[in-house]
């Protein structure tokens, strides 16, 4: 295990419209805010998309398993904002449900808000973590440099 520490900064609250993407939205309020690090919070509703359920297989590179939906579902889900690459990026995992049958995962891109997304970023100050990519699986994971 690694950690660092930080102390939370400024609350963003931001109320997406239908249509938008969360993904686009929040890092856009990132860059345009300096927001290095944050906590992301989600509750609405949501048209369509793609998640990523887990991986097809437990071992070796990672290739995700993905299930899509084009209709009007509900949404609460929570990510962290670290940087990658120089630019902030949004991992995020949220459960995705209507009315008996529901998801959980990590959204992709595509993701379309219904009606009305609300957002808070919480802003971590010091931490020191950004996402580096993983040369063994393929992906970006959050590396803590001290």
């Amino acid at each position: 295990m690694e950690y660092t520490q930080g102390q939370l900064g400024r609350v963003f609250v931001a109320r997406l419209y239908d249509g938008e993407s969360i993904y686009t939205a929040v890092e856009e309020i990132a860059r345009k805010e300096d927001v290095a690090a944050g906590v992301v919070l989600a509750v609405g509703g949501i048209r369509r998309g793609a998640v990523v359920t887990g991986p097809e297989q437990t071992t070796g590179r990672v290739v995700p398993h993905i299930e899509e939906f084009d209709d009007a579902r509900e949404l609460v889900g929570v990510g962290t904002l670290f940087p990658q690459d120089g630019e902030p990026l949004l991992h995020f995992h949220a459960g995705i449900g209507r009315r008996d049958t529901a998801l959980v995962g990590c959204p992709r891109g595509g993701m379309a808000v219904y009606l009305v997304l609300e957002v808070i970023i919480l802003e971590i100050l010091g931490a020191r973590a950004r996402r580096e990519l993983d040369p063994e699986f393929g992906v970006h994971l959050l590396n803590i440099y001290k």
